[in-house]
């Protein structure tokens, strides 16, 4: 039931948010840092997978894990649960795959933490000078766009709004289910073009979705916590503890790859702030809401819209890339 029902409710009720237009005007240069993220996520995991291709869990098993975990940590746990659904992931694998990732994106989160400064005065790039008067008025825009924004971002969530929310995404469901039964082959998961048709409609709409979308994430939320939970009930807690240790190397090495990627490309190249590139990482590997999180506790007040916007266009971006990364790892040679 929860598979059949409530995962492909929660994927559309979780994108409520992802107006794309929105995420390109409001984001700034974190944008460029979240996409130099995900490539380095994508580049993560074909240096991880022919090293460690998790032959332990199963023949043809390996790959699907590697495509959900890069789903993770492009976009968040929904997009996880979408590739783990659309791959037809057991449930013991992904009980292990949560277990072990969990350690280590816990572990990361602390190390970006250490590793970030506090305040807004930490920029290391060079930036065109410009008078006090144009910068105060600058600043003065930012935070009122940044209040206004949280303000309008705490809809109200009531019997209305939670009805309209299930309405809306059913139908959403209904109508990506009746295009992948139309053009794609037979047995195709409807949960990338249903989160495709969300992302359309949010980004034509968005005055409309905006009114609903703090009900669509309350239960999106408690609709994936039911899928996780009945994932480890199904699972084996022997299987688990023999498949978390090459799935936490795994995850740890996907990670590490992603981290040198990120800085040696967004520093190197583009001449990015550190900054940006951990709180695009941390909106890479945990989602908008610990993206958020961080630039409040480190009091880059200028980057908590931002941060919650790029997390939100991982969650629409990141079931598709990682989906895309299969007939990729199947070629590849491994150890």
């Amino acid at each position: 039931m929860t598979n059949r029902f409530l995962i492909p409710l929660a994927v559309p009720m979780l994108l409520f948010d992802s107006d794309l237009k929105r995420v390109v005007s409001d984001t700034g240069s974190l944008l460029l840092a979240f996409g130099v993220g995900a490539v380095a996520t994508v580049v993560g995991t074909l240096v991880a997978f022919p090293l460690l291709p998790l032959t332990s869990m199963g023949p043809g098993v390996g790959w699907r894990v590697a495509c959900a975990l890069a789903a993770r940590h492009i976009g968040g746990a929904i997009n996880f649960v979408a590739v783990a659904e659309t791959l037809n992931i057991s449930g013991s694998a992904v009980s292990a795959a949560i277990a072990a990732d969990n350690v280590v994106v816990a572990l990361y989160f602390a190390f970006l933490f250490a590793m970030s400064k506090e305040g807004e005065d930490d920029e290391e790039v060079e930036e065109p000078k410009q008078s006090t008067t144009t910068t105060t008025t600058t600043e003065k825009d930012l935070e009122t766009i940044s209040n206004s924004s949280e303000l309008e971002y705490a809809d109200p969530i009531n019997l209305s709004s939670l009805a309209i929310a299930i309405a809306v995404a059913s139908t959403l469901v209904s109508a990506g289910r009746g295009l992948t039964k139309w053009i794609l082959p037979q047995g195709t998961s409807a949960l990338p073009l249903i989160s495709l048709l969300t992302v359309v409609a949010a980004t034509v709409r968005p005055l409309f979705f905006s009114r609903i979308r703090a009900s669509g994430t309350a239960l999106g939320i408690i609709f994936i916590q039911m899928f996780f939970a009945t994932s480890g009930a199904a699972g084996s807690l022997k299987l688990v503890l023999q498949q978390a240790p090459s799935l936490f190397l795994f995850s740890a090495l996907q990670i590490a790859v992603h981290y040198v990627t990120l800085v040696g490309l967004g520093r190197g190249l583009f001449r990015l702030p550190f900054r940006e590139l951990y709180l695009a990482s941390n909106a890479n590997v945990g989602g908008p809401t610990t993206a958020a999180a961080m630039a409040q506790a480190k009091q880059w007040k200028r980057l908590v819209l931002p941060a919650l916007l790029v997390g939100i266009l991982g969650y629409a971006t990141a079931t598709a890339i990682a989906l895309s990364l299969g007939p990729i790892l199947l070629r590849l040679p491994t150890l």
